[in-house]
């Protein structure tokens, strides 16, 4: 499925980035999991406002990252300069020591960059970036105690037309399914809504992986599914609800593993993969998306 080049394979890991102790960490850096968040998924107007300038931040990171996926970058430059811009908003990049699960280690980097057929959570290092290769860059910004958090995809130079077509088609995928986000449906339409697109082009959903629920904690505890989760994930869409609806589409089979570095994912038959992210609030007339610069 491949259009281009050869697998992705893992690179080296240069140092973590430095943060300054006058910005303010999230509870769970340095600690072995983030606490359980308690306070619900209804946020009030004075926390919506805050999540507002996070998410804000993250855009623009986001922007600036993209402007820099180029042939012959690396993914660990990448990183160097979300990280830098997320600092110089005074905010902090979530990403950055977030705990691993059953014990792996923290994410030693800024933002995520995902290459190809990595589907999530690729550790930023020393690959370099190829003509017509697709980057999913995600990246969480976090400030007066809440976060924003959005990812998008980047070809690198000229794509082929079926990453072309793959990386427009998992955006309108993410919009038709914000647009389904309305106040007293179920969550599970969102993903009724991006699968049945996805399918209609081909492609698959990825199920391991969902939207969540974002502010005061990183991941709230709700679910996001991307495929028809019915009659399960039947959450009912409240006003003051904050969510991310990120959905990654493949070329090929969404079945997949994970890496023993713990983190990253990837397809099993190597099909290539694009992702969209938005963070999006719940009013009385329907979502809106905070994750703009």
């Amino acid at each position: 499925m491949s259009p281009v080049r050869e697998s992705i394979t893992k690179g080296a890991v240069s140092s973590i980035l430095e943060v300054p102790a006058s910005i303010a960490r999230p509870e769970y850096v340095g600690r072995k999991r983030a606490s359980t968040w308690g306070g619900g998924d209804v946020h009030d107007a004075e926390t919506i406002e805050k999540i507002r300038i996070s998410a804000r931040i993250a855009a623009q990171a986001l922007a600036e990252v993209g402007r820099h996926v180029v042939p012959g970058v690396t993914t660990d430059e990448l990183d160097r300069i979300g990280h830098e811009f997320v600092l110089d908003h005074d905010a902090y990049p979530s990403t950055l020591g977030y705990p691993g699960a059953a014990g792996r280690p923290a994410f030693p980097k800024s933002l995520c960059t995902s290459v190809n057929e990595v589907i999530c959570h690729g550790i930023p290092d020393s690959t370099v970036v190829e003509e017509g290769d697709i980057v999913k860059v995600d990246i969480t910004a976090f400030k007066n105690g809440v976060h924003g958090d959005n990812c998008g995809s980047f070809i690198a130079g000229e794509g082929s037309p079926e990453a072309v077509k793959l990386v427009e088609v998992t955006h309108e995928a993410m919009m038709r399914g914000i647009k389904a986000a309305q106040p007293g449906r179920e969550v599970n339409v969102i993903g009724r809504v991006i699968e049945k697109f996805a399918a209609r082009h081909g492609f698959e959903s990825v199920r391991s992986y969902t939207g969540h629920g974002v502010g005061p904690a990183f991941h709230t505890g709700l679910v996001i599914p991307h495929y028809d989760a019915a009659p399960y994930h039947d959450d009912v869409i409240e006003v003051g609800m904050v969510f991310t609806v990120e959905p990654m589409l493949c070329m090929g089979s969404e079945e997949n593993h994970e890496w023993k570095d713990g983190w990253t994912v990837v397809t099993d038959d190597g099909s290539w993969v694009a992702q969209f992210e938005h963070t999006i609030v719940i009013t009385e007339t329907g979502p809106e998306v905070l994750t703009l610069p």
